[in-house]
């Protein structure tokens, strides 16, 4: 008997779902990892608009972006293969981006809300759904 995605939605939803959230944790390591390199070039292009308790120095944020933005790519490449160590590094990954960025409230705030709503999206496709993308495509 042969299955088609008309006849088997959730396969085909889920499936989608993977290749979405592989292709939104890659490209918000893409987005870190320039946010990182811009910090790291020229110290004065972050500017604190407002006052808050934490502050840090934009070098050190640079590459902290960098190495969030790297696991992130990892992270997506790996979830393209299927492996149970990509989901958890995902996870771990985007909770760590989520906490980054919101230290980095202070310097751009859009932004930084835009990159904690993609990865609490993130989080949550990768934890709803008990799924690979190889199990998917395996039915």
């Amino acid at each position: 008997m042969t299955t088609n995605a008309a006849n088997n939605p959730p396969a085909s939803t889920a499936s989608g779902l993977a290749v979405g959230v592989t292709i939104i944790l890659g490209l918000a390591g893409v987005c870190n990892a320039m946010q990182g390199v811009v910090g790291l070039i020229t110290n004065e292009f972050y500017v604190a608009t407002q006052k808050w308790i934490f502050q840090f120095d934009a070098t050190t944020w640079g590459w902290v972006q960098i190495i969030l933005g790297v696991i992130d790519v990892v992270a997506g490449i790996g979830l393209l293969s299927g492996a149970v160590w990509a989901r958890i590094l995902g996870v771990a990954i985007a909770a760590a981006s989520i906490l980054a960025n919101f230290v980095w409230l202070p310097y751009y705030p859009l932004w930084a809300v835009l990159i904690i709503i993609f990865d609490v999206f993130v989080i949550w496709a990768l934890t709803a759904h008990g799924w690979d993308v190889t199990s998917v495509n395996d039915r």
